[in-house]
């Protein structure tokens, strides 16, 4: 018999080395490397999908047509624009979240909804029966939907011959392994060279593939990063088990926007579209309470208002705490350092927690002046109106600047029923303010927002 031939690949960039190295040469990253087994093959063999398709010849710039991308609707507003419109055909879709967060829940619901569409749902995780319970609690059938439990690819490619499915969805990219290797399914190789075949196939045929991923504990899409690079669109979907909100974000995008958002609500029977997501992060009332002030935000193409906490106490330790969840601490700690410096508040000697209500992670920097003004609001146990929305980016010389799609901003917050609206003074020149219902204040510094807050 012959010896087996091991290799060590990174598992982060798939570079293979012929004895493990604690440090990858080509990336970087330390304990990576992971053994595989590997077995010689014919240079011209691998994994193939059956299909005939005409060789590609070379072609020049202006002989190729470069048309809209013929999309896919998904019957699913937040999916359809977290995809940029819809799902392109010959496109190749992973969708990564931790384990029992709703993946295949999204997946499952949303190919239900498209009777027009003969789908293919392979499940390399699942039963036919266990799909069939899951589809009777969602409440949707769909006779064209087809499922097939398998986690061969060579047979995978064979029901999609037979079929000619017009969609693929293949829960997971991890279960499914190829006769060519003999490494065990989710290995690194194994998970490089299915979702490559998977890649020609869909390109080939244009055919539309989702394929859905396990993470690892470090929240990365378990498996080589080449994975990533290999697809087309890479969404990720986050949320607390023990809360009903789910944020479905794009992280990779060919075809549309990565800075779009989905947001959906968990339930029984299945997941609710949030098409107004300030509906879920602002809360009923708080009128009278200190540390809360109102921000308007802007994710992708679409306005919101956040809820902002703060809570300023003494420390009671030797060193004051500084926490804050879905904001960056370090962005919390200049502006801290700005009301210091600037302002004269003295904060270094006490604890300050911040929280963005809904548990979403908020990177738009506009929202600054809603921090500092909840931040002041708790350090002097004083409440905010209720009816007042804010944005406004914070300079290091505690100046007030721009932000960008003001109109939004101000519009969201009008529909929402807000009274006054503080912005920054320059983002007033060129507006039309005849039309507005709420009253705009501008500040130029942060002294003068906190007098209009707080008198």
């Amino acid at each position: 018999m012959a010896k087996e031939k091991t290799v060590y690949v990174c598992s982060n960039c798939g570079q293979e080395s012929p004895k493990w190295v604690g440090k990858c040469p080509a990336c970087g990253e330390w304990n990576t490397y992971v053994e595989e087994i590997v077995r010689k093959e014919p240079a011209n063999k691998r994994a193939s999908s059956g299909i005939e398709t005409p060789k590609a010849r070379p072609l020049t710039l202006s002989d190729i047509e470069a048309d809209d991308e013929p999309r896919i609707n998904m019957h699913d507003d937040e999916l359809n624009r977290v995809l940029g419109g819809g799902l392109v055909q010959g496109s190749l879709v992973l969708i990564g979240g931790e384990p029992g967060i709703g993946k295949s829940t999204l997946v499952l619901q949303t190919v239900l909804r498209m009777p027009e569409k003969r789908i293919l749902y392979v499940s390399g995780e699942e039963s036919a029966r266990q799909l069939k319970l899951r589809a009777d609690r969602l409440s949707q059938t769909s006779s064209d939907c087809l499922i097939v439990c398998e986690t061969s690819l060579e047979q995978i490619f064979t029901h999609i011959k037979n079929i000619r499915p017009e969609l693929v969805v293949i829960d997971s990219i991890q279960t499914i392994s190829t006769e060519v290797l003999e490494s065990s399914p989710g290995s690194i190789a194994q998970v490089r060279e299915c979702a490559a075949a998977i890649l020609r196939f869909a390109k080939e045929t244009h055919t539309a593939v989702l394929l859905i991923g396990h993470i690892n504990k470090e929240g990365n899409i378990a498996g080589p990063k080449v994975l990533e690079h290999i697809v087309d669109t890479v969404l990720q979907f986050e949320g607390d088990q023990h809360y009903m909100y789910r944020i479905l974000r794009s992280i990779k995008n060919r075809f549309g926007s990565t800075a779009e958002l989905g947001i959906y609500e968990m339930r029984q029977d299945g997941l609710r579209q949030v098409s107004n997501p300030s509906e879920l992060l602002l809360s009923q009332d708080h009128e009278g309470m200190s540390g809360v002030a109102i921000a308007s935000a802007i994710e992708g193409i679409r306005p919101f208002l956040i809820e902002t906490q703060a809570l300023v106490s003494s420390a009671v330790y030797g060193n004051p705490q500084r926490s804050a969840t879905g904001f960056d601490i370090r962005r919390m700690n200049m502006l801290l350092a700005v009301l210091e410096k600037r302002v004269g508040f003295k904060l270094a000697q006490k604890d300050v927690f911040l929280n963005i209500a809904g548990g979403l992670k908020v990177n738009d920097p506009a929202i600054d002046l809603a921090v500092i003004s909840a931040i002041l609001s708790s350090n002097m146990d004083t409440g905010i109106e209720t009816e007042v929305c804010m944005a406004g980016e914070i300079g290091l010389s505690g100046e007030i600047r721009p932000v960008s799609r003001i109109e939004q901003r101000i519009g969201e917050a009008e529909k929402l029923g807000f009274k006054r609206f503080l912005l920054p003074k320059y983002n007033l020149q060129g507006m039309d303010t005849k039309k507005l219902k709420i009253e705009l204040i501008p500040v130029r510094k942060v002294e003068e927002a906190f007098r209009a807050l707080f008198g």
